[in-house]
């Protein structure tokens, strides 16, 4: 590890003999700290790099850090050490969860700091770090007056994305000469451009592919069937607009897509679902319930108990799919989640990348070890695979960058294409996943299960499994046990087969055992009841 920069006995705005500021201590300072919260050595070297920038005489540092490569212990830490050097420091974020799981993490690492919040607890102003929701902290300090700003030679910035917004620039304002460092996983605005005329500097933690490599984060394994048709759809600062987006995706039948397709990629992974909008949130929930799944839904209006009552069922497992729309976006920690499902398409590579991080976090407590993105947003296709690199541009007038799925549609790499003959999108020069043409030799026709998805791989797609002859055998022998078991009518269980595998099974295979049916053959067989329903007219009203 590099030495912490020793830079003149300066305090940012004093004079040469002040006392030393958190940042700025020897060495010994980040260990004690290292050894007490229980660092990462890249945590560790964040810090120094912070140090370092500090002592360079930059006062708005941003520090880059995705989803769940820990930004608040960093934040802890840095806060831990100012306060030990006598520094009061400021934590602001701008949800009120965010203030108790904040100030959770500060207790964590032994800070006892104050909480400003309308309706939260009784402010202690007296103590040296404070942890603040920006709109109560705006209302009470700047807009009515009602309290003093607190006092801060650090000022941390959660969610550093939003800095631009006018409460947020008017408190950051009042500390000219504080340290301001600002966190986040995205940093840039919703059409990509930097955060430069906010910040000097940046310091980057490790990417996602490097996490997973370290075991922090988890892989993904990424299923897309055909973008949706956005085309009319209106776009503004960056995004499409929601409400048109929102009577797009809002249908009968994409909405039965997702039900569909979670029962056969994700059954039994706690799961949670992005929608466009209130009503198109409720409509996933909706069906997920019709189709007999533990489904809730929570919006910006849900109130505060029912919400963490609702989330606190999904990390224990007594909820199965968790409905919302722009509310489990940002700082949302349930590492249990094995599944996204993104059925809200967006221009915003940030928001992307917020949405699928929420699903990245390790948890080897329950046994995770990857987590599944069922993209019906056509996502993957617009900003690449949650582990490809981005380029995080600072500048104001530059655009954040996924070069590695730009590549995808040059020289270097197979761009994504519509297949001529089933318009499945797949990638130039490779086989169609679903019908397996190919635009130099048609190879010989291999039947695929209708409407089922293909993981989506940094290469390219993959084809869906082989099936050996032994796995095809039980798994007719585990279609006949459910057969029996439900008082199907004789031949069910062979015409299931002939609807997964465009043959019926040998007659002899009848005279084998049956096998008690796994979770995988019952969520094919649902998913299969489901498709069914949602291809019947619907039923006149009385």
């Amino acid at each position: 590890m590099n030495e912490v920069p020793r830079p003149p006995g300066l305090r940012p705005g004093g004079a040469a003999g002040t006392k030393n500021v958190g940042l700025e201590n020897p060495l010994d300072k980040v260990s004690a700290l290292q050894s007490q919260l229980h660092l990462r050595l890249y945590q560790v070297e964040v810090i120094v790099k912070i140090a370092a920038e500090r002592a360079a005489g930059r006062r708005r540092i941003l520090l880059v850090a995705p989803t769940g490569a820990g930004k608040t212990l960093i934040a802890a830490a840095i806060i831990a050490n100012a306060e030990a050097c006598g520094e009061p420091g400021l934590f602001l974020v701008h949800r009120r969860e965010l203030v108790i799981q904040s100030h959770q993490k500060l207790h964590a690492a032994g800070i006892d700091a104050g909480v400003i919040l309308a309706g939260g607890p009784s402010m202690r102003l007296h103590r040296p770090v404070q942890i603040a929701c920006i709109p109560s902290l705006h209302a009470r300090a700047i807009r009515t007056s009602k309290i003093d700003l607190p006092d801060a030679d650090v000022v941390i910035v959660d969610e550093a994305q939003h800095a631009r917004a006018r409460t947020w620039q008017q408190l950051l304002d009042r500390y000219p000469n504080a340290l301001i460092l600002g966190m986040t996983a995205t940093p840039c605005r919703s059409d990509g451009r930097g955060l430069g005329n906010i910040f000097e500097s940046m310091v980057e933690c490790p990417q996602v592919a490097e996490l997973i490599e370290q075991g922090y984060l988890v892989g993904a394994k990424v299923f897309a069937p055909t973008p949706p048709d956005l085309a009319g759809v209106a776009v503004r600062r960056g995004d499409y607009v929601e409400a048109e987006l929102e009577a797009r995706m809002n249908t009968q039948r994409l909405v039965g897509d997702v039900v569909e397709h979670w029962h056969k990629h994700a059954e039994s992974r706690r799961t949670v679902v992005f929608a466009v909008g209130v009503k198109h949130s409720i409509h996933l929930r909706d069906e997920f319930r019709r189709a007999d799944v533990l489904a809730e839904h929570i919006d910006g209006s849900t109130p505060i108990d029912e919400r963490k009552e609702i989330l606190k069922k999904l990390a224990a497992g007594d909820i199965d799919v968790v409905c919302n729309c722009m509310v489990l976006t940002e700082g949302f920690d349930c590492p249990e989640i094995g599944c996204i499902v993104l059925a809200r398409p967006t221009k915003s590579t940030g928001l992307y990348r917020q949405m699928v991080g929420r699903g990245l976090r390790a948890a080897p407590a329950v046994g995770k070890t990857d987590c599944i993105i069922l993209d019906h947003a056509g996502a993957v296709f617009e900003h690449g695979l949650p582990e490809d690199p981005i380029e995080w541009p600072l500048h104001k007038d530059q655009r954040a960058e996924n070069k590695t799925h730009a590549a995808r549609g040059t020289h270097a790499a197979p761009k994504l294409v519509e297949c001529l003959e089933c318009q499945t999108v797949r990638f130039q020069g490779k086989p169609c996943p679903v019908c397996g043409w190919h635009p130099v030799e048609k190879p010989r026709y291999v039947e695929f299960t209708d409407g089922e998805l293909a993981q989506v791989m940094p290469g390219g797609f993959s084809r869906p499994p082989e099936w050996s002859e032994d796995d095809r055998r039980r798994f007719y022998g585990e279609l006949r046990s459910i057969e029996k078991a439900r008082l199907y009518r004789d031949g069910w269980a062979a015409h299931q087969y002939r609807k997964r595998f465009g043959t019926f099974p040998p007659w002899a295979w009848k005279r084998d055992p049956q096998w008690s049916p796994s979770a995988a053959t019952l969520a094919y067989v649902r998913s299969r009841y489901i498709a069914f329903a949602k291809s019947q007219p619907p039923k006149p009203r009385s």
